[in-house]
């Protein structure tokens, strides 16, 4: 029997939804799956360098951009909604063409909401199933209803995280009304705890969309010309050509591989990033100290940060007040309370045997995952 060929393709808002796919993929490589890559643009540039075992193909991307002032964030989102449904009913479009040519025995999409088909088995991944906008609960709860409606036509809707009082999303991932097809997997990281020597200081690890990551990198840099300890920036561009040197005693690389990230995060006393989700699961499998510095104006970010330094897990601090050397030694008192992180990779392998289970039944006439 031929082997599951499957397909993943995660939204391109950033490098996060793809490096969270990667353990998937792995798993799925490792259990002899031909696994096919859809992205574009520094989504495809950094899966190509992560997962060479797998073949890619191009989709385009929603090609989102933020304002460069938080007071516009949301306005400029909203004015992008047009292009977004657009997107949508395109990946959808294509998808359907996609299948007429070539067979996926399943399709597994991070955050792409178009990705369905009713002529295979289709898998949205998303930690965000109650949607903060910003705008209150009236348009929160609008834009809850679209995307549950848009999550029941998968097959499968998986939230990685956990259940129960150690989960790592609060609200965003937990609720009293989730779609009865949603299934927690756990956390999704490519790190490993690996013995590393010591360092740098600080090492710094920009992501996001423009232009909000090059006002960051470039007010980093300004504030940090009087620091100094040993400090490495990554600068989150994979596909850039680009290269600024290295300046006052900061190492300066465009982009590190998922191994070479996770040594220069171990080999860090402090790392400073964005509330990004898959950052945050990736320094909670390595257990390691964080400033966590909200995205301004995007509200999953800023509610992710609150929720965590609360719980006293990572602490936080908003951009437009961030200094660091005042805020590394208020953190340097912060409790890290890593004691009740859950985290077991048999979440994931169990899912994936769930799905390449029903794939044997599918293609022996069954229909649901």
């Amino acid at each position: 029997m031929q082997n599951p060929r499957i397909l993943v393709a995660p939204l391109d808002w950033g490098l996060g939804h793809a490096t969270r796919c990667i353990p998937i993929v792995n798993e799925l490589i490792r259990r002899d799956c031909e696994v096919w890559i859809a992205g574009e643009g520094q989504v495809a540039a950094m899966l190509q360098k992560e997962l060479p075992e797998a073949r890619l193909l191009p989709l385009r991307g929603y090609r989102i951009f933020y304002h460069n002032t938080m007071q516009k964030f949301a306005p400029t989102i909203i004015k992008q909604l047009p292009k977004i449904t657009g997107v949508i009913r395109y990946e959808h479009r294509w998808l359907k063409q996609l299948l007429r040519e070539r067979h996926f025995d399943a399709v597994i999409s991070d955050n792409r909401y178009g990705l369905w088909s009713r002529d295979t088995i289709s898998v949205i991944i998303t930690h965000q199933i109650n949607i903060l906008s910003g705008l209150g609960p009236a348009i929160d709860n609008i834009l809850r209803s679209i995307s549950h409606r848009f999550i029941r036509r998968f097959s499968e809707c998986w939230i990685p995280d956990v259940e129960g009082e150690n989960n790592i999303a609060g609200m965003l991932s937990h609720g009293s009304r989730l779609p009865r097809n949603t299934r927690y997997i756990g956390m999704l990281s490519r790190m490993k705890n690996l013995p590393t020597a010591g360092v740098y200081d600080i090492a710094i690890v920009l992501s996001g969309p423009e232009p909000r990551r090059t006002i960051w990198e470039k007010a980093l840099l300004s504030m940090l010309q009087s620091f100094t300890g040993r400090v490495l920036l990554v600068r989150g561009l994979p596909a850039s050509a680009e290269q600024l040197p290295n300046i006052n005693g900061i190492t300066i690389v465009n982009h590190l591989s998922a191994a070479e990230l996770n040594i220069a995060i171990q080999s860090a006393e402090w790392v400073i990033c964005r509330c990004g989700y898959s950052s945050v699961m990736d320094l909670l499998r390595l257990k390691h100290k964080a400033i966590l510095v909200p995205t301004p104006g995007q509200t999953e970010q800023e509610y992710l940060a609150a929720y965590l330094h609360s719980k006293g897990v990572f602490f936080a601090v908003k951009e437009d007040i961030f200094s660091p050397e005042k805020h590394l030694r208020e953190a340097a008192s912060f409790p890290y309370d890593f004691n009740g992180v859950y985290e077991d990779d048999h979440i994931l392998q169990e899912q994936v045997d769930r799905l390449l289970h029903a794939i044997r039944k599918k293609r022996q006439g069954a229909v649901r995952l």
